[in-house]
């Protein structure tokens, strides 16, 4: 059970997916138009979100602990397989996303697009599933 001082965490932490996500896709939007500055904003901004989001997220399961899935049937194997990827490729997603960043800023661009290819689809993966793993966590299968 989620103590109610920190309730509000797991809707925050996918607020801060979910911006993440959006971040992304802007950011890649904006580098295949060419604008590089509004590029770099956007995918600053969406390290600093996942940055947040990552403290926010430790927090909360420092404070409360795990939360147990409650849903049943096609939904627990569902859940799981969300759960595990998202987990697995989040822990990844994180030196690569520094990686990325430090030779963005660094304006060695070969290298970066090269990693930037993997480190893209990865990390927006992990972002929208961050926000599916909350729908049915706290929304689509509650605890009360």
């Amino acid at each position: 059970m989620i103590l109610d001082q920190y309730a509000y965490f797991p809707a925050l932490n996918a607020t801060l997916n979910g911006t993440s996500a959006a971040l992304l896709l802007t950011g890649r939007i904006l580098i295949a138009r060419g604008r590089i500055a509004a590029h770099r904003v956007c995918m600053i901004s969406a390290v600093a979100t996942s940055a947040l989001f990552l403290g926010c997220y430790l927090f909360f399961h420092f404070k409360v602990g795990n939360i147990r899935f409650l849903g049943e049937g096609w939904a627990r194997p569902v859940y799981f397989t969300i759960l595990i990827s998202h987990v697995t490729l989040a822990i990844i997603i994180v030196p690569l996303a520094i990686i990325t960043l430090s030779r963005g800023l660094r304006a060695r661009y070969d290298e970066h697009r090269a990693i930037a290819r993997w480190t893209w689809p990865l990390w927006m993966y992990v972002s929208v599933t961050g926000v599916i793993v909350y729908f049915m966590l706290y929304q689509w299968f509650p605890h009360s």
